[in-house]
């Protein structure tokens, strides 16, 4: 019975309320004829499941209206219920359509698993065997506990062991990191303004896409890859392949693009570099946002909320944004060279972590050796200073002679070839096992070898490259880690320079630490001043040495602690002991005007109480109003502060400084 009217029609009775109670008492005639009686609702009742599997026609009454409308969208796109449906709506979805059209319902269907308690039991309130969902989300918020189920099997009609510490997992490993890369573009941006220049605005990102940094051109084409992937894998419904590639996409940028980059970040390779570099990044954490929105709505919302500030005429909110279009050039060339080089990175660094050998030491020579050219010319060529900053070696030396510092020899992968090749396995490994050197650079450069007539690939046979090392070197002054078909060698040896350059590196480290100790902003200007604590002068001539460095990479001078004025402001200090067995104490002091008094005195014609009266003027105002003040005024600020005199002109660097480490800087170039 398809409708009330064919029902009256039928029994000609009135029908006003299909309940039971008010339709038992009808009765139709059977179409088949009188003998076979009168019809009455029978009393057994339709599994509502197929009601539910009935849905994709029945909500829009087909086949009786909107047969068009129907045609048009069945199958539906996309369904989604836990695995307790397999026996309930999706099977009644499927025999239902398949009855009818030969067909599923539908076309992509995401599954969801039981998500249990953490000891593998259902989660029940009686046991109280789960975390309380709003204790987790006050915790850890709600988008962390989302990012955390759709990366889990659940969402792959899997059971998951809910744990609360897989949340904070997820925080660690996303969310501080991406919002430390944020913060990272926020103190930046604000420094410009702190320094007297522009406020930021981001750069059009046609104009950054023509960008000549190396490392720009790599995080832009490592975005758009970032917007296809998701585009890709949203159209095939695979929730779960999203946070993996998210979590590699975000320590490319904060342990490559970010980490590589502090100094143009930070403005020490000009203001130009400066803002290609907080544009690039600031596009790049806003793509991000909007392509992460659907999955972490209220992370991205915040971080949206305070970018679009820079931005005039955004939407008024991240999810009012589309999704990204592939817009930007993709350089799967450029991916692959930086990729290169990460491996050359922590080839590296296990090297120095073997041999308890710190970044912070420096290192004479490292050597690349690798067959292919290309390979060798990303390294040794655009990417070569990044891996020399990285790994702290002062050269890199490329090597395509595979041989000369490697012995080769070959191991088949049993687990592969195991199955495979069954009895005939013993005489394949043999084989495998006396190939030559040649042989083994053969089978890696055309990728496949044929042994006791099986064909074998590159993922069959492991290729294992022992160091050949030096005549008279020992393990601890030369030492190699390879991957593959490259090898990196160090030599650890180390000399006078290398050395004043590691005690410089701890110096700048403990400096650092006592920044952060003190509390203060990366925009905050603080003037370093050292005090050897030893008897000897040795260190002060090390420290001398690296001066240039030092001051590179504090943003000052690094002064000795008699340039400090009486009337110093110090913030923080701490003493030192058994580095490198020197010893001493560095001091942290807000930035003290200096003053050139006899050149003052001219402006008042020798008057001392005129010129006093002026120095006491200076040090009374605001540091950075006055810096701002010489800055608008191209280093010079007109003062009128003695009565019944005329203003005068003061002139940076002339009468006035704003830094002991300026007039420092300045008295010892003259």
């Amino acid at each position: 019975m398809d409708s009330v009217a064919k029902l009256e029609k039928l029994s000609g009775a009135k029908v006003l309320d299909l309940h039971r109670h008010n339709i038992d008492h009808i009765t139709i005639p059977s179409s088949r004829g009188l003998k076979f009686g009168v019809l009455r609702r029978v009393d057994d009742v339709f599994d509502c499941w197929f009601e539910s599997g009935s849905m994709p026609y029945a909500y829009i009454h087909y086949p009786f209206e909107n047969v068009e409308l129907f045609e048009k969208n069945f199958p539906g796109h996309f369904v989604a219920e836990g695995l307790d449906q397999t026996r309930g709506w999706f099977y009644t979805l499927m025999v239902l359509s398949t009855a009818l059209f030969g067909k599923p319902s539908f076309r992509n269907l995401i599954c969801n698993g039981l998500v249990l308690a953490e000891d593998g039991k259902k989660m029940s309130k009686k046991l109280k065997n789960y975390p309380s969902p709003m204790e987790v989300i006050d915790d850890y918020g709600a988008d962390a506990l989302r990012l955390y189920l759709i990366n889990s099997p659940v969402v792959r009609a899997e059971t998951l062991r809910f744990k609360k510490e897989g949340v904070y997992g997820v925080v660690k490993d996303v969310f501080l990191p991406w919002y430390n890369a944020y913060r990272f573009l926020v103190q930046n941006a604000k420094r410009l303004e702190v320094e007297g220049l522009e406020p930021f605005t981001p750069t059009e990102l046609a104009t950054l896409q023509n960008s000549s940094n190396v490392l720009d051109q790599w995080i832009n084409s490592a975005t758009q890859s970032l917007v296809h992937f998701v585009r890709q894998e949203m159209d095939a419904y695979r929730l779960y392949t999203v946070v993996p590639y998210l979590l590699k996409f975000l320590d490319n940028l904060t342990n490559i693009y970010v980490r590589f980059n502090r100094k143009r970040l930070k403005g020490r390779n000009g203001e130009i570099d400066c803002r290609t570099a907080l544009s690039t990044l600031y596009n790049v954490l806003l793509t991000s946002c909007k392509v992460m929105s659907p999955f972490t709505p209220f992370f991205t919302e915040v971080l949206y909320q305070n970018m679009r500030k820079v931005c005039p005429g955004s939407e008024e909110s991240v999810h009012y944004c589309s999704f990204p279009p592939e817009e930007g050039k993709r350089d799967e060339q450029i991916e692959q060279s930086v990729s290169r080089m990460m491996t050359i990175i922590d080839l590296a660094r296990n090297i120095r972590e073997r041999h308890n050998k710190p970044l912070k030491s420096p290192l004479r020579e490292m050597i690349v050796v690798h067959p292919d050219a290309d390979f060798l010319n990303d390294i040794a060529g655009k990417l070569r200073e990044y891996v020399l900053e990285e790994l702290n070696v002062r050269s890199l030396v490329p090597c395509n002679d595979s041989l000369k510092y490697a012995s080769l020899r070959a191991e088949p992968e049993f687990s592969v070839l195991g199955k495979r090749l069954g009895k005939s396995m013993g005489v394949v490994t043999k084989e495998v096992k006396s190939m030559s050197q040649e042989e083994i650079l053969a089978f890696e450069q055309s990728g496949e070898v044929t042994i006791a007539t099986h064909l074998l690939k590159l993922s069959d046979i492991k290729v294992i490259r022992d160091f050949k090392r030096p005549d008279g070197l020992t393990e601890k002054e030369i030492d190699a880690a390879g991957d593959g078909d490259v090898l990196v060698i160090l030599d650890l040896r180390l000399d006078n320079s290398l050395i004043e350059a590691a005690v410089a590196r701890e110096v700048v480290n403990r400096i650092q630490k006592l920044r952060k100790r003190v509390a203060l902003e990366p925009t905050d200007l603080v003037e370093v001043y050292f005090e050897s604590l030893d008897e000897k002068s040795t260190l002060q001539d090390i420290l001398n040495s690296q001066e240039n460095y030092i001051k590179d990479a504090v943003g000052s001078p690094f002064l000795p602690s008699t340039m400090m004025p009486q009337n110093s402001v110090v913030l923080g200090e701490e003493s030192f002991h058994g580095i490198y067995d020197f010893s001493f104490a560095i001091y942290l002091a807000r930035p003290a005007l200096v003053f050139e008094s006899a050149a003052i005195l001219t402006l008042y014609e020798g008057n001392k109480q005129f010129a006093r009266g002026l120095e006491i003027y200076m040090l009374s105002r605001d540091h950075s109003n006055l810096k701002l003040e010489f800055q608008k005024g191209n280093g010079k600020m007109t003062v009128d502060c003695i009565e019944n005199q005329p203003s005068v002109d003061v002139v940076l660097g002339q009468h006035v400084f704003l830094a002991v480490g300026d007039y420092f800087s300045r008295t010892k170039t003259h």
